[in-house]
């Protein structure tokens, strides 16, 4: 033990030289501002409370929108305005287009060979190719059209079953939009539902679910040892590691199983039109490992499942949610929203996707939640792979990028009365520098390929539920809004309750879906 304890002192001893020495070799270049105190080996660590998001743009807005922080050993350059985070991702977009090397992208990112945590090169850039081109073009998106109308009706169903319209009832909103978007993805990846009436394999579900869950729990947790190398060196995160090595062998092995039901099955060789418009993306993959064994593993192609899983759950269910809240505590916006649905569709038929493109006002709800709660409030890290100039400050080699997505879509410089909820801001916001005020879903070679699916996702079960329910409060207070503090997605801290009835000009067409 105690030659553990002077491992980790001497560990700590080099650490502090090799800052001091690699400090006074940058203090001749024109780095940005470095923020409050920065101790020695921790570096600003000491400053961070929950939510990380909340705390940087704190500290952003006392020394500027282009800081140079230390987390540890490592180098974090933290980005809170349009015009800078526009010259990050488009001027420097290549050299940012890296990923920082940390612990969960080892182990839940197959040793960073899957497209969140793969290096920008080759690799990455075919992954990319296929995502886009094989499963979130326009034409793959509108195959699986009718499997996201077939589950928000199955839902409807749900809330509708045995309500004669005239009494409320409390719906939990967090469960009912986690399962609604889980089997959304497992229904366009695999053929499956895993959630509610239908499921076929009742045991399976059940693992899928907990393995889920735990992959949102563990996935979740930050590391300090990414931080504070000398922290693992010494053993101190072994319990984290043996939780993420758990974890994806679960995954792996669950995903393989999927897999091999799909080559007994054989339903990639299909070839007729009628078959081709109903395979899955498992189907797809299958048919390119086809083609190209050797490049097209199924290590590859899980990874792009749980990729696909992972990215599309959370940010789509979370974002449901918090629209709700909003509208649930602004009861006029959601009239309006009801008023537009009737006077574009009518209630004579339920929307279609079709129909989401001629419902501006619903969209402008979405967009001014995703400003107000972005599912991610901090991009994705980013890594610089060569020295470069953002904002006129030289930025070094191996520079950690955190663009703070939720300080610049609540920053009141750039949006009047930033916390308040009004939908007609977003009226005409989009394109050119705008685009950089508004970027829930990121920007440049490593912004989210699936922005298209997660849309009509939430278009389309917002815009049902909107049209075919009354919607209420459960008392007489205003919903809680208070963010989450679990992991680095902007979450509630208390999950949605909410009641509803069928409206009475709608019970007709909800008996018949």
């Amino acid at each position: 033990m105690e030659v553990q304890v002077l491992s980790f002192y001497y560990c700590l001893l080099f650490l502090a030289l090799f800052f001091i020495s690699k400090l006074l070799i940058l203090r001749g270049k024109n780095l940005p501002p470095s923020g409050p105190l920065c101790l020695p080996v921790i570096g600003h660590l000491y400053l961070f409370k929950k939510p990380l998001y909340r705390t940087l743009a704190r500290i952003s807005g006392s020394y500027g929108p282009i800081i140079i922080l230390r987390f540890g050993s490592r180098r974090v350059l933290v980005v809170s305005s349009p015009s800078v985070a526009e010259e990050c991702l488009t001027t420097n977009d290549i050299i940012f287009a890296n990923r920082p090397r940390l612990l969960v992208g080892k182990y839940l990112g197959y040793d960073y060979t899957i497209i969140p945590w793969a290096p920008y090169g080759d690799h990455w850039r075919n992954l990319r190719r296929i995502t886009t081109v094989e499963i979130f073009s326009s034409t793959r998106l509108q195959m699986f059209s009718n499997v996201r109308i077939s589950e928000v009706h199955s839902l409807l169903r749900r809330l509708a079953a045995d309500d004669t319209g005239e009494s409320f009832k409390t719906v939990d909103m967090k469960s009912m939009f986690f399962e609604l978007t889980l089997n959304f993805m497992m229904m366009m990846i695999a053929g499956k539902r895993y959630y509610g009436n239908n499921v076929s394999d009742l045991e399976k579900a059940k693992r899928f679910r907990e393995i889920v869950k735990e992959s949102f729990v563990v996935g979740g947790v930050s590391n300090v040892g990414d931080f504070l190398p000398a922290l693992r060196w010494v053993g101190l995160f072994k319990d984290l590691e043996k939780k993420l090595v758990n974890l994806q062998g679960k995954r792996t092995g669950f995903m393989q199983e999927l897999i091999e039901e799909h080559r007994m099955v054989g339903t990639h060789q299909t070839q007729s039109k009628e078959e081709k418009k109903t395979k899955t993306m498992l189907d797809v993959l299958l048919s390119l490992q086809e083609a190209e064994p050797d490049y097209y593993t199924d290590e590859i192609i899980i990874g792009i499942i749980l990729t696909l899983l992972s990215a599309g759950t959370d940010s789509a269910s979370g974002t449901m949610e918090w629209t709700m809240t909003l509208l649930l505590n602004h009861p006029k916006v959601l009239k309006k929203a009801q008023a537009e649905i009737d006077s574009t569709i009518g209630q004579g038929r339920l929307i279609n996707e079709s129909d989401l493109t001629n419902l501006p006002y619903l969209f402008c709800i979405i967009n001014e939640t995703l400003r107000m709660y972005p599912s991610g409030p901090l991009l994705a890290p980013h890594e610089s792979s060569e020295e470069c100039i953002v904002g006129g400050y030289t930025i070094p080699r191996g520079t950690m990028l955190l663009v703070n997505v939720w300080a610049i879509q609540n920053d009141p410089k750039l949006w009047v009365e930033p916390r308040e909820f009004r939908p007609e801001r977003m009226e005409g916001v989009g394109g050119g520098s705008d685009g950089f005020k508004l970027m829930p879903f990121g920007s440049g070679r490593r912004g989210c390929p699936g922005e298209a699916l997660g849309m009509r996702m939430v278009g389309l079960a917002l815009g049902l539920l909107i049209q075919c329910f009354e919607w209420k409060r459960i008392g007489q207070e205003m919903v809680d809004t208070e963010e989450g503090t679990i992991g680095l997605s902007l979450s509630k801290g208390k999950p949605l309750e909410a009641s509803c009835r069928p409206r009475s000009t709608m019970l007709g067409l909800l008996s018949q879906i």
